[in-house]
């Protein structure tokens, strides 16, 4: 099925997905604005989660979420910003199965984030519901 036989889907369907790529995208801002300045949180967290409690590690990885949030929130780029946010989730969850941390409110917690920014966006974006059709 090629893109323009994909088919169309509900205005609800839509906004849905608008909802959805809303949530990750206001979580995935705070997480990374948070990340930018200094705070003392910030550095017993990422010590806590056996990274270094260094300000420019932590503004990096703030970066690059924030660089792979916005990729995503633009529609032309959305694919590509899904994947980096993929990514993203999947240095967070090795980093909670590392350190032992509980499975369901923790560890996992990148994979609810994961499936809620990839259904967002199978709902917004025709390119994804063509390339992974879920009915016929």
């Amino acid at each position: 099925m090629s893109i323009s036989e994909a088919v169309p889907v509900s205005n609800g369907a839509l906004w849905t997905g608008r909802a959805l790529s809303a949530v990750v995208v206001l979580f995935m801002i705070f997480d990374g604005v948070v990340k930018l300045p200094p705070l003392e949180i910030v550095s017993r967290t990422m010590t806590e989660l056996g990274w270094p409690a260094d300000a420019n590690v932590a503004r990096l990885i703030g970066v690059i979420g924030l660089i792979s949030t916005a990729l995503y929130a633009l529609p032309r780029t959305s694919v590509l910003g899904a994947i980096l946010l993929t990514a993203y989730m999947g240095g967070a969850i090795s980093t909670h199965v590392r350190i032992g941390n509980p499975l369901f409110s923790h560890t996992l917690f990148g994979v609810y984030l994961g499936i809620i920014l990839w259904g967002g966006l199978y709902l917004r974006d025709q390119r994804v519901r063509a390339l992974i059709p879920l009915s016929r």
